[in-house]
């Protein structure tokens, strides 16, 4: 798979990229499609794209800019990871490099109306099943990502989602609002609505994770511990540290194990102020790595490369 330039990547439709990722525009106006922001929690649309230019503007936070500013401000990665990632999106049909042109004999009214037809059942993301996780491909992602099935299975479903009238099959993660975090080697995104994942375990503790594979990677790191796990607390995005705060400070003891990228690094630091009694970084235990799950399939290669070594000496 050849990987995208960023001039290629700028002209990706911005607006089908959301949709991708599960995101919908609340209205749309003069080209502007307005969404409720990717990037934070809000109940007031403010995230602004302008499908034709291919920018984005969130008035909340006061940033914008292409839709490589907004991919690696969502996914808290360098452009190089957002090139890679977009490339896998690329080779869909989900996605062109150009918005849709409208043919020269529609007035401006119906223009917009058909610029407005996105905005349908079809270019959003719609779970139509669910079962035990078994699909062949969704087992070998667990296993290249260190996470055994007992664990998954426990947690995890095979989703069924349509999105422009195709279907896909996913791993999903249900959110306490009932929407999905959706995951397999070439697709990362969601359902609606948004919301954080709670595990309550009835200890007086809570482990937060940013992620679906932190912390099924903290369950596998695990599996063998006799006594209770803590409470485990899925942010599904880093929008939602803040909005978790009151929940985190209902346990004596709140340990952080987020990504070590900028976000999560400021995320943990930003706690640490709040309180630095409650709130523990545990993220030294995988210093070396940006997450958990990067730390466990690094720790299990070395596990494998044991043996062979053993054998060849």
């Amino acid at each position: 798979m050849e990987k995208l330039n960023c001039e290629q990547a700028k002209r990706l439709d911005l607006v089908e990229y959301l949709a991708f990722l599960g995101h919908q525009p609340q209205r749309i106006r003069n080209g502007d499609y307005w969404y409720l922001s990717p990037l934070r929690d809000e109940k007031t649309a403010s995230f602004k794209v302008n499908r034709n230019r291919g920018i984005w503007f969130d008035h909340g936070i006061g940033k914008g800019g292409d839709l490589i500013d907004f991919g690696t401000l969502y996914h808290n990665c360098s452009v190089s990871d957002l090139l890679e990632r977009l490339s896998g999106y690329h080779t869909r049909p989900v996605l062109s490099f150009h918005p849709p042109t409208v043919s020269g004999n529609l007035s401006g009214a119906n223009s917009r109306l058909a610029g407005e037809k996105k905005d349908t059942t079809d270019s959003k993301i719609v779970v139509v099943d669910s079962r035990p996780l078994a699909a062949k491909q969704l087992l070998n992602y667990l296993e290249k990502r260190c996470i055994p099935l007992e664990i998954a299975s426990r947690f995890c479903k095979e989703i069924d989602f349509l999105l422009y009238g195709k279907k896909h099959t996913v791993i999903g993660f249900q959110n306490k609002a009932g929407g999905y975090e959706l995951r397999n080697e070439n697709f990362k995104g969601g359902s609606s609505p948004k919301d954080i994942t709670f595990i309550d375990n009835r200890t007086d503790d809570v482990a937060v994770f940013e992620g679906l594979f932190s912390f099924l990677s903290f369950c596998t790191v695990n599996k063998n511990l006799t006594a209770t796990l803590s409470n485990c607390l899925v942010l599904n995005s880093l929008s939602f540290f803040e909005k978790s705060r009151p929940l985190m400070e209902q346990y004596k003891q709140v340990h952080l194990i987020l990504d070590r990228d900028n976000a999560g690094m400021n995320c943990t630091k930003q706690a640490l102020q709040w309180n630095a009694d409650r709130y523990i970084d545990r993220s030294d235990f995988y210093r070396n790595h940006k997450d958990l799950n990067q730390w466990l399939i690094h720790h299990r290669q070395n596990q494998e490369q044991r043996p062979r070594i053993g054998r060849g000496l």
